[in-house]
């Protein structure tokens, strides 16, 4: 199947755009950052740096570029969380339900919020290429298009990043080696 032709910014039909795509930028948004406030932030950077981007290129492949804009303004603001930590504590959360194990989901949180940590401590690149393949599902193949690299290159980048996140994660199992 032919993709479709390239939109001028011109005629873009923004709402539209939003409306077939933005559960897409906000499910990826809401996933990095767990945080309905900052996915919320995301999001809205997300399709301002899309306007921007459609005014110096046509897009021909919305999804693509929407999912790679989210993730690196998650990726930045996960950064920018890392550095304010310090600063800030975060709220008190309400219980979790009785369905769950208490502690397997104190773990599985420490886990997840350890795991974000790692990603705003580690290359860019890496950090993209692991959230696209590993947390969005895409193909090698599909995260080397988006990122503009070779395929082999994004395979390299992958598993740089999942090397240096084992390092980073590896408090979470001491006596077993974490696979990322």
């Amino acid at each position: 199947m032919k993709p479709p032709p390239p939109q001028p910014f011109e005629g873009t039909d923004w709402a539209a755009l939003i409306r077939a795509h933005g559960p897409l930028v906000w499910r990826t948004a809401y996933r990095l950052l767990t945080n309905e406030a900052d996915a919320a932030d995301c999001f809205q950077r997300t399709f301002l740096c899309a306007v921007e981007l459609a005014k110096a290129a046509p897009v021909r492949h919305w999804p693509a570029v929407l999912v790679r804009l989210t993730t690196a303004r998650a990726l930045e603001a996960l950064r920018s969380r890392h550095r304010d930590r310090g600063r800030t504590a975060p709220l008190a959360e309400d219980p979790p339900g009785a369905a769950a194990d208490p502690l397997e989901t104190a773990a599985a949180g420490e886990l997840a919020d350890g795991l974000r940590a790692a990603l705003a401590t580690i290359d860019p690149r890496q950090a993209e290429v692991f959230c696209l393949v590993c947390l969005e599902g895409l193909t090698n193949d599909q995260a080397a298009t988006q990122l503009g690299v070779t395929t082999n290159h994004a395979g390299v980048l992958l598993h740089r990043a999942r090397v240096a996140l084992r390092e980073r994660l590896q408090r979470f199992a001491p006596n077993r080696e974490f696979q990322a």
